[in-house]
């Protein structure tokens, strides 16, 4: 049998595994960070699709979108829909006048994504789609 003596790894290697470590996290956390913040984006967009589509089925039923002294309700005033912790708030941006033919639904980021340079996108009754960022959205 030969008689080997044990061999670990030195000190400068593992400080050389932990700075590739080190380097690699400081690129791909960032970038995780912005995937996360896009896909978010992409769910209140979607959601403001979901609610222009339930005031259009208003319209259709009633001929407005509001009707004399109605309040109008939204089904849900939050992303994500289902509670939990939420990072934009959807809402009229001001409630449409009596006999009303024209809305603007707004989607405004608060929570973890109060700080995101996109601003608030808007989406009005002509599928016109306005935000501080357009590129973002």
């Amino acid at each position: 049998m030969h008689n080997k003596p044990c061999r670990g790894i030195t000190l400068i290697e593992l400080i050389i595994a932990v700075g590739v470590v080190a380097i690699l996290g400081a690129i791909a956390y960032p970038s995780y960070l912005e995937h996360v913040k896009s896909t978010r984006r992409g769910e209140a967009k979607a959601a403001l699709l979901e609610l222009s589509q339930f005031m259009e089925r208003k319209f259709s039923a009633d001929g407005c979108y509001k009707c004399a002294s109605e309040t109008i309700t939204l089904p849900f005033t939050q992303v994500p829909r289902d509670g939990g912790t939420k990072y934009y708030d959807l809402r009229l941006a001001s409630s449409p006048a009596a006999d009303s033919a024209s809305y603007t639904l707004e989607a405004v980021p608060t929570g973890n994504m109060s700080g995101d340079s996109c601003g608030t996108f808007k989406l009005d009754q002509t599928a016109t789609k306005t935000a501080a960022e357009a590129e973002c959205w």
